[in-house]
């Protein structure tokens, strides 16, 4: 089983922030998240100038998705300068949108620091678990 520190540094090996283009920055924000499958999918964040980049929680998200899993059993998001951050409100409601039952999966916010996305995402705007 994958520990908290080694899906931390996963996240924090994805986060190398550089210019792809003059009007695009990637790799700001990585994340790592492990499925029920024991599966790891990683993302980074994209800043477009003009708003239509993505946090890394989705790039994960998507990735899990394109291999058709959906239940996430732990996620983390980590800045270019190591920092553990919590998802914002939008990555918290696409996990739960993704499949319901995220709404258990642990958040990582520490190395020995995790909580239930439920915790951060109490009112969920389409119904209540």
């Amino acid at each position: 089983m994958i520990t908290n520190k080694e899906l931390i540094r996963i996240a924090e090996d994805a986060a190398k922030k550089h210019k792809c283009s003059k009007d695009v920055e990637v790799g700001d924000v990585g994340c790592a998240l492990v499925t029920d499958k024991n599966n790891v999918y990683v993302g980074v964040s994209i800043q477009a100038c003009c708003g239509i980049g993505f946090c890394a929680e989705s790039g994960a998200i998507s990735s899990m998705v394109t291999n058709r899993e959906y239940r996430i059993k732990r996620i983390v998001a980590v800045n270019d300068k190591g920092k553990v951050l919590p998802p914002c409100g939008r990555c918290r409601e696409l996990m739960f949108q993704i499949d319901e039952k995220n709404y258990d999966a642990e958040i990582v916010l520490g190395v020995s620091k995790t909580v239930k996305l439920r915790r951060l995402l109490p009112d969920v705007w389409q119904r209540k678990v």
